[in-house]
């Protein structure tokens, strides 16, 4: 692992980054003032999740499925993880000391960056390498090398991981040789992209199973939007950042009337296959960080958007029961359905495989929204961190490098 920076400056304070808690102030009021509590509760909930050496767990679960009960630790996560770093490593380094227990967030990076060296999972991979160049400025030469490789072949990759991938690109693009993953993640991600301007979930689409071949989670819309509004707005390139506004623009359209923001879409229309559960960290995190970056990046302003989803954390018609528990420092995973795991989505898959826009009648009805799953986990407060601490980032991507500055 080569390294950009000298590692005495990991023990350097810094003053917090630009932060975006304040640019909102067209959106529900509530929900709005309640940002700076809601990166509080992150920090106290992470502080509870650590469970020392660099790790984090898989999940936090609630003790009685009530408020204030107290939660337990479930397995451990490598992505989740990483993810805690980046978040962290937005905020001022005795901010991070304290929640890690003496550990900086670009520390934890470098463990976490270690630790992929020989994972098998390519999204840790591609966050790993992310995190390192971001986080600690450094470049992580094997990681890279790995997912040039990966990206390359014939593999089957997911859409996620390969949008992470060019996201680490662009952030280490200064710090070494990134051209050809580059050029790999973002052909795979524009030809993911279908004709509804949505992505699908695997990179080469017809890799998909036939039932599935036409879906693409929320997920697999956010994390491009990001990584190509930064490879737009960096190089230049308007495909990139075009492709990234026309699924932003499409999700907004999609938005529910509470703010929801849905978890399947028909790619090849671009309408929901299936709305529900719908996830906190979607309305208070993943959404604002693509949608904020695609804004910072040139692209159309869905500030307004975002506010509408953050209010369902604060008025969601789904239940009356709060998601937030201060006490516990947790913000509950999500509001289902009533149903055996994943049946209305996998019922849904079929018929709309069969038939375009095509759902059996009366699904809401016998399976309807209202439950929440009161589990939370250390990726969900890591990215509400990095959503609204991470203000500049875009900007500190360009210009481009020169050649004599690649290592």
């Amino acid at each position: 692992m080569s390294q950009a920076m000298d590692q005495a400056d990991l023990g350097k304070d810094e003053q917090p980054r630009p932060s975006r808690l304040h640019g909102l102030s067209s959106g529900p009021s509530e929900t709005v003032a309640r940002l700076p509590d809601f990166c509080d509760l992150a920090l106290d909930g992470l502080t509870k999740m650590r469970l020392g050496d660099g790790h984090f767990p898989q999940t936090m679960r609630s003790i009685s499925n009530q408020n204030g009960t107290g939660t337990r630790p479930e397995g451990g996560n490598l992505r989740y993880a990483i993810i805690v770093a980046q978040g962290l490593g937005w905020l001022p380094e005795s901010t991070q000391r304290s929640v890690l227990g003496k550990t900086s967030a670009a520390e934890l990076a470098l463990v976490c960056a270690h630790r992929a060296a020989d994972a098998d999972d390519i999204g840790a991979v591609a966050l790993a390498a992310w995190a390192a160049a971001e986080t600690a400025g450094v470049f992580a030469g094997a990681l890279f090398d790995r997912l040039e490789t990966m990206l390359a072949s014939d593999n089957v990759v997911e859409t996620v991981p390969c949008a992470w991938a060019l996201t680490a690109a662009m952030a280490a693009r200064h710090l070494g040789r990134v051209d050809k993953l580059k050029i790999a993640a973002t052909q795979r991600l524009l030809a993911a992209q279908g004709a509804g301007w949505l992505f699908g979930h695997v990179t080469p689409v017809g890799a998909a199973h036939w039932h599935r071949a036409h879906l693409g989670c929320f997920a697999d819309q956010v994390y491009p939007i990001q990584a190509l509004a930064r490879l737009g707005y960096a190089e230049n390139n308007p495909e990139a950042l075009q492709a990234a506004n026309a699924c932003a623009g499409r999700i907004v359209e999609l938005q529910g009337t509470a703010g929801q923001w849905w978890w399947h879409y028909d790619t090849r229309d671009g309408s929901v296959v299936e709305g529900f559960p719908v996830y906190s960290v979607h309305q208070h995190a993943m959404a604002p960080m693509a949608l904020l970056d695609l804004r910072e990046a040139g692209g159309t302003d869905h500030r307004a958007a975002v506010a509408r989803g953050l209010e369902w954390i604060n008025s969601h018609p789904e239940t009356d029961d709060p998601i937030v528990s201060p006490a516990d420092g947790m913000i509950w995973r999500k509001v289902g359905r009533t149903e055996p795991a994943k049946l209305v989505r996998s019922m849904s898959a079929i018929s709309t495989s069969l038939k375009r826009g095509w759902r059996l009648p009366g699904l809401n009805a016998v399976f309807p929204p209202g439950k929440i799953d009161y589990e939370c986990r250390p990726y969900e407060l890591g990215w509400l961190l990095y959503a609204w601490h991470s203000g500049g980032v875009v900007g500190r991507l360009s210009p481009p490098p020169r050649a004599d500055q690649i290592n």
